[in-house]
């Protein structure tokens, strides 16, 4: 088993990483998912399961610590990029991680050209953002995990809320 940090590789290293494995593996189905991942929970954890059985390599992209701010608000990300990627990493059906600080994906998929696009149960196939790009690209897009009953600032708001002692 490969240790967490080597499975964190920049875009280029990635869509090498990528053409290697489909030249010298035959049809490597891969799969991509994206998200912020702020405060691992097991609403992720289940998202990213769901997520590598739609294929053979799972593929995460992590939001940088500027496009989580600019996405949740002020107090965000609450652990830095670094040690979100890593804890995605970590994950055994993590195959690599990349970040990422563009407001979608879209142009990660146009550049990596994934067979999957896998999103979690907050969304539908019809409100998937980078469902037209996926489209054009002929990417499915897999909606995959548990019911959306999880999520880092409703967690937040307990933790918040919780008596101090």
């Amino acid at each position: 088993m490969r240790h967490a940090d080597s499975k964190i590789v920049s875009r280029e290293q990635l869509r090498e990483l990528l053409a290697e494995r489909k030249r010298n593996g035959g049809g490597a189905r891969v799969v991509f998912a994206n998200g912020c991942f702020d405060t691992l929970h097991v609403g992720h954890v289940r998202y990213l399961d769901g997520a590598r059985r739609e294929g053979d390599l799972l593929v995460v992209a992590v939001n940088s610590d500027s496009s989580v701010c600019k996405l949740k608000g002020p107090g965000r990300p609450i652990l830095q990029e670094s040690a979100r990627a890593n804890l995605v990493a970590a994950l055994r059906a993590v195959d690599y991680v990349v970040l990422f600080s563009e407001p979608s994906v879209e142009s990660l998929l146009e550049f990596l050209r994934p067979d999957v696009h896998a999103k979690g149960t907050d969304y539908t196939t019809d409100t998937v953002p980078e469902r037209a790009t996926a489209a054009r690209l002929g990417i499915k897009v897999a909606i995959v995990g548990d019911p959306k009953d999880h999520s880092t600032r409703e967690f937040l708001d307990s933790v918040r809320k919780a008596p101090h002692a």
